[in-house]
């Protein structure tokens, strides 16, 4: 043989070695801006392209604003801009909830889940329904105070305006980012490079995340681009990019690629292996903290390796934590199905934002609790669209021990089913953040569940005299420590008396938009001799807070560490 051959054969090694390792170490922008070029280059001309707006708002986890008004709500992303160009605090934009970390260090912040994937960065979300069914091409997102949240575009593969809802709904990432700061204020026009996906879409969903912002990020309206044939690829550009692999395998490994993951808990036979290698040697335990670091996609492909680390892998003690809201794009009645034998130990249970649009059944879900539910001690529901009557009462029963229920945006749930949350009367948390609990059923609630500690009410419409609901806060929750009432409509300074001199444990307080409430009742310098243990309080929006308010709580609240007074001209 030549000698030649062997030196060809290393040359192409080290061509190979060079070509992974400049793909491993290419930074993010320099693959999008080459993957943009490329799908300039290969996409051949044959469709017109359509330029639509939102034109209607479908879901959303929170908003700034009132459910009974369009000032800073998340239906503002409707429609043409009503802003854009401009920058600044407009009421006619999208603002949600919170921004900053404050949220994750006041006194009712709640712990992590373990086992997140670090590249799920979500705190909320919106999604938007547009009038024709496109391949999207590009999406343009409006930006008019302080930009930078948006973290993760993706895209549907239903259609929300059909009459035939499709037997399987698939949700693609058109783009995904970690958050970033972004220099300024001022409006911008946001388009990152979005990968074309092999379905039309009139359904896209923002993910954002707020963390970094130094106050409230504002949206003005939404534009998806797009082309009604699916674009064709030009065969002479279709090499492979190392970078497209790379990144195709985060997505499946930690965003919504998870096709596979059903059939991974399913997985019950193993092919026969001689041994173990070292792990025989290792003590039970030490496996147990080792696999404890890994995600739950990692824990079902470890699973798969040897009948050693399948046992491993599905030790109920591995699922005492357990968030799904990670993957909520392919969680359904199969999932919990297969996770049902794993989690008879469950203590925490994340459900945030999965089962919608027919994922999770009643039936499903009731037959999940009713093996997994009697430790389970926190359960998180938020925007559980899925939950009825039904859902409510198997919680009640099935969960005897648990302590904390977060029901936040499950505004599916009629006003008479919250009546059985009275039945657990361990509870210490309860968040019902844009429900439809009524006043009856929150006053069986206060009366039953005395060991409430942090209670979140805020934008409840259906309660009609909170000066009431305060009354009952007052004899009956004694431990309270935090308390949300954001945009109460009409608790007054009897019901503020009462809350201050029952519940003097209070540690956090909202109060933010509750227009009934007068400085000049002295209902502020109330709060501030009888409840010197804040530590936040919020008095948003309210025009009468005065001097004489600031300097009680300056004199009295030695630990108040959060103070939002903004919007109080005096």
């Amino acid at each position: 043989m030549s000698p030649v051959f062997p030196m060809l054969t290393v040359l192409s090694m080290f061509y190979y070695m060079c070509l992974r390792r400049r793909a491993r170490t290419a930074t993010r922008g320099e693959m999008n801006s080459r993957r943009a070029i490329e799908s300039n280059t290969r996409a051949l001309p044959i469709n017109v392209e359509i330029v639509q707006y939102a034109k209607e708002v479908l879901d959303f986890s929170s908003h700034y604003g009132s459910e009974n008004s369009m000032s800073y709500t998340m239906w503002n992303l409707a429609g043409i801009p009503n802003v854009y160009p401009s920058s600044g605090d407009f009421t006619q934009t999208a603002v949600f909830r919170t921004y900053g970390t404050w949220w994750d260090r006041c006194p009712s912040a709640r712990l992590p889940f373990k086992r997140t994937p670090p590249t799920f960065c979500s705190q909320d979300y919106v999604e938007l329904a547009f009038e024709e069914p496109v391949y999207p091409t590009a999406v343009h997102i409006l930006e008019t105070y302080h930009p930078g949240a948006v973290v993760r575009i993706l895209a549907c593969s239903a259609n929300p305006y059909s009459q035939n809802p499709p037997a399987e709904v698939r949700w693609e990432i058109l783009w995904s980012e970690a958050p970033t700061k972004v220099n300024g204020p001022q409006a911008r026009q946001f388009t990152p490079c979005i990968k074309q996906v092999n379905f039309p879409t009139n359904l896209i969903r923002l993910e954002v995340n707020s963390s970094l912002l130094d106050y409230y990020t504002e949206l003005d309206a939404v534009v998806l681009h797009g082309v009604k044939e699916r674009p064709v690829l030009s065969l002479k550009t279709s090499m492979i990019d190392m970078n497209d692999i790379d990144e195709d395998e985060d997505e499946e490994k930690y965003g919504c690629g998870m096709d596979t993951l059903n059939k991974q808990f399913s997985i019950v036979t193993l092919r026969e292996w001689p041994t173990n290698g070292y792990f025989d040697k290792l003590p039970y335990e030490l496996i147990q903290l080792i696999l404890s670091h890994l995600t739950v996609p990692d824990l079902c492909r470890l699973a798969q390796t040897c009948k050693l680390l399948y046992q491993h892998c599905c030790d109920p003690l591995q699922y005492i934590h357990l968030s799904l809201q990670p993957y909520w794009a392919r969680i359904n009645d199969t999932s919990l199905e297969y996770l049902q034998s794993r989690c008879t130990l469950i203590q925490w249970l994340n459900l945030s934002w999965t089962g919608n649009r027919g994922a999770i059944s009643v039936s499903g879900f009731s037959r999940f609790l009713k093996v997994c539910g009697s430790e389970l001690v926190r359960l998180e529901l938020s925007c559980g669209h899925f939950l009825n009557e039904t859902c409510l009462e198997v919680i009640t029963e099935m969960c005897p021990n648990l302590q904390e229920l977060n029901l936040s945006s499950c505004d599916k749930i009629p006003p008479q089913a919250f009546n059985h949350i009275a039945k657990v009367g361990s509870l210490k948390r309860l968040i019902l953040y844009r429900t439809k609990v009524e006043q009856t059923a929150l006053l069986s609630i206060l009366n039953f569940c005395s060991e409430l500690q942090h209670l979140s009410l805020g934008s409840c419409v259906m309660i009609e005299d909170y000066d009431l609901i305060a009354s009952m806060m007052g004899a009956k929750c004694k431990k309270l420590r935090s308390l949300d009432l954001w945009r109460c409509k009409n608790i007054t300074e009897n019901g503020i008396a009462e809350l201050a001199s029952g519940c003097q444990l209070l540690e956090e307080l909202d109060l933010g938009w509750c227009p009934t409430l007068q400085s000049s009742t002295g209902c502020f310098t109330n709060l501030a001799r009888k409840l010197p243990n804040l530590q936040k309080l919020f008095l948003t929006a309210n025009r009468s807070v005065c001097d004489t308010d600031i300097e009680e709580l300056a004199a009295n609240c030695t630990r108040l560490r959060q103070l939002d007074i903004l919007g109080d001209v005096k």
